[in-house]
């Protein structure tokens, strides 16, 4: 008898990118709302099967990005920092990729498990215009997915590339590095070094992601930092 295998997976996101939508569309009406602790923003937390795996699913709060400023954007980047999801699905809305992949970026630095869904694909192909998945996958070494939320569209390849993405076994998965250009890569290096060799960060975070907020002088950061 094939054993039942568990994973957790949460889904990122801009406002208004249809995660919620998609949410839906991937656990159906196995979820159930409540609070994040301590706080009033709302949680989402549903269920479902696929291949073998029994997959709990975190709708995280909308957010721009990963940036402490607002308690959404603390809320979900604590989750993904200190839960350690064993994937994140970021949901993209297809038509506003600029906007929305500076949250893949600071996904990436995290050093997250991350596959793109690019979510309300059928806009963009009312509109003429075309993703190609297979490039931007590799440019990010992450796999992109077309969905459409409220019609179910892409889901089933979708959790495909989750499950395969969480078991290592996706060959569009690999380490990026986002370089941020001579000047402040200049300013990088040297304290990303610094900070590994004296190990001065005792928390969870990759030392370079770490080095990038303290410039940012991310107040969420200084304190754990402290």
């Amino acid at each position: 008898m094939k054993q039942t295998k568990s994973l957790r997976i949460a889904l990122a996101g801009n406002p208004n990118s249809g995660k919620t939508t998609l949410f839906n569309a991937i656990t159906g009406a196995r979820h159930h709302v409540g609070n994040w602790p301590g706080v009033t923003v709302e949680k989402k937390e549903g269920y479902t099967s696929f291949d073998g795996f029994e997959i709990t699913v975190i709708d995280l709060p909308g957010t721009y990005s990963l940036t402490a400023y607002s308690i959404e954007e603390i809320v979900a980047r604590r989750f993904i920092v200190h839960e350690k999801p064993d994937v994140v699905v970021h949901v993209i809305d297809s038509g506003n990729l600029e906007r929305n992949l500076f949250l893949t970026t600071q996904l990436l630095q995290l050093g997250s498990k991350v596959v793109l869904a690019l979510n309300m694909s059928d806009s963009l192909d009312h509109s003429g215009a075309r993703v190609d998945t297979e490039k931007l996958g590799s440019l990010l070494g992450a796999p992109a997915v077309l969905t459409v939320g409220h019609k179910g569209s892409g889901i089933r390849e979708l959790m495909d590339t989750v499950v395969r993405v969480a078991e290592d076994r996706h060959p569009k998965v690999r380490k990026v590095r986002i370089p941020y250009g001579h000047e402040i890569e200049s300013h990088l290096r040297p304290l990303t070094e610094k900070a590994e060799a004296l190990d001065l960060f005792k928390i969870p975070h990759p030392p370079r992601w770490v080095v990038i907020k303290a410039l940012e002088n991310d107040k969420e950061l200084r304190q754990e930092v402290r």
